[in-house]
């Protein structure tokens, strides 16, 4: 797979004159229109024509020394469950084909842009954000940027997002994650996905899937890319992150759950991560984490995700129900079962699960295991609704226990070059963010070599 440049690569050579943010844009859009390309597939729509004006407008600013920041005519995706200003917003389905075009950006968008960040369409995403596999039926499946000739999932439900940021087709990704969505397409595509606590950043404007777990995050090339999107999505300053040394560091590995099932590409890449990071002075250390076990038993009946998504479906899928994805539509459903009781007995209970976890994890600098518990299955392989069923349990796993105590993590490649991506997540309590940031950013320097 290509390494494209960073956030702060691409900034330093439009800073020196070696490129424009209009060059940015058309080599982003013939990446895009490469027939032997995902392009077709990554995108369901290319703001092609407002690309090319806003790359233009950000070019003259910064010949006049007003650039918004240094990022200013970098093109992104934006996941296509985000309202973009006189646009559609069907959240990679054709059920909200219908729907008036949006009257304002959602704020993540809106913030973006003030960064001077062009958007350049709108990335493709599993229907209504509901699995961590990015299989859809309506607008095709982008292949993953690995051994693309077979064809592996791109992971979900963010999957153009991160198609679109391994194949240089955008130099970053806007997403959501509710149980995986930023990190699982990440990990089966080699680059970086955050999933930030879920209050720093406003989720107005967005299809919600589960308002108690919905996360707007980055999908990136580096920590420092997602560092910085995230601090522009959180109306923050962008602050330079300081690498946390490696000696010293306590990383906690669960033995609880999280290590199960694990596939031997996922294995072997996760055991040489941790062999890495304790050879450089990290303390690693494998603890139990009970918590992990009250997880499964929330979503015995869905959860919260089916009652939340049930509740915002409920006519729409009355109305437009054979239209949806029956593996998506099946999900939703299962929200129509539950009590007002279950319900409250489930957050009530996660309540609970997230003061526990949180003493727990609280006095290390990060968590770690591996991001998905299997490397990307191919497409062909998952018609089967059985497979599917299992794979997706497995992709999204991890990250869910992480979704469920309202943490933040990160997933950073941890795999050798010409092999199947894996992920290595790297995860703290709510409000841990910078700290996650400044230790994944440590990490980064070693784990690839």
């Amino acid at each position: 797979m290509t390494r494209h440049p960073t956030l702060a690569a691409l900034a330093a050579d439009l800073e020196a004159g070696r490129t424009t943010a209009r060059k940015l844009v058309e080599d982003c859009l013939a990446r895009i229109d490469d027939p032997a390309g995902e392009g077709a597939r990554a995108f369901i729509h290319v703001d092609r024509d407002a690309a090319l004006q806003a790359a233009d407008a950000m070019d003259r600013l910064r010949a006049a020394k007003a650039e918004p920041s240094p990022f200013a005519g970098i093109p992104v995706s934006i996941k296509d469950l985000f309202d973009i200003k006189g646009q559609v917003t069907r959240a990679g389905s054709r059920a909200l084909d219908d729907n008036p075009p949006a009257e304002s950006d959602a704020p993540a968008v809106a913030r973006l842009r003030r960064a001077g960040f062009v958007v350049i369409g709108r990335s493709n995403m599993t229907e209504f954000a509901y699995s961590g596999i990015g299989i859809n039926p309506h607008y095709g499946t982008p292949k993953a940027a690995y051994a693309r000739d077979i064809g592996y999932v791109p992971g979900g439900s963010s999957s153009g997002a991160a198609v679109s940021v391994a194949d240089g087709m955008a130099h970053a990704g806007l997403g959501t994650d509710t149980g995986g969505s930023c990190r699982i397409p990440a990990a089966f595509n080699g680059i970086v996905g955050y999933k930030p606590s879920q209050s720093r950043v406003p989720r107005d404007g967005a299809v919600p899937l589960s308002f108690s777990l919905d996360s707007i995050g980055p999908l990136a090339r580096s920590v420092a890319c997602c560092a910085a999107l995230d601090a522009i999505l959180a109306d923050q300053p962008v602050m330079p992150v300081s690498p946390r040394p490696l000696k010293g560091m306590r990383i906690a590995v669960p033995t609880t759950l999280a290590l199960d099932e694990l596939d031997a590409t996922v294995t072997a890449a996760f055991d040489r991560a941790l062999k890495t990071l304790a050879s450089h002075g990290a303390i690693v250390e494998q603890i139990e984490v009970p918590e992990f076990n009250d997880v499964a038993p929330l979503s015995t009946k869905g959860g919260l995700t089916a009652a939340e998504s049930y509740a915002w479906h409920r006519y729409l899928i009355v109305a437009q129900g054979d239209v949806y994805d029956p593996r998506v539509r099946e999900r939703i459903l299962r929200g129509e079962t539950q009590s007002a009781a279950d319900y409250i007995d489930v957050v009530t209970a996660r309540k609970s699960l997230i003061e526990r976890a949180t003493a727990r994890l609280a006095p290390y600098d990060a968590v770690a295991m591996p991001t998905t518990a299997i490397a990307a299955p191919t497409i062909a392989e998952l018609a089967d609704d059985k497979a599917f069923t299992k794979a997706n349990l497995l992709a999204l796993r991890n990250c869910t226990l992480i979704n469920m105590i309202d943490g933040c993590a990160i997933s950073l490649p941890c795999h050798q070059d010409g092999e199947a991506p894996v992920g290595l997540m790297l995860a703290g309590v709510n409000g841990a963010d910078r700290e996650i940031f400044e230790v994944a950013a440590g990490i980064e320097e070693v784990i690839r070599g």
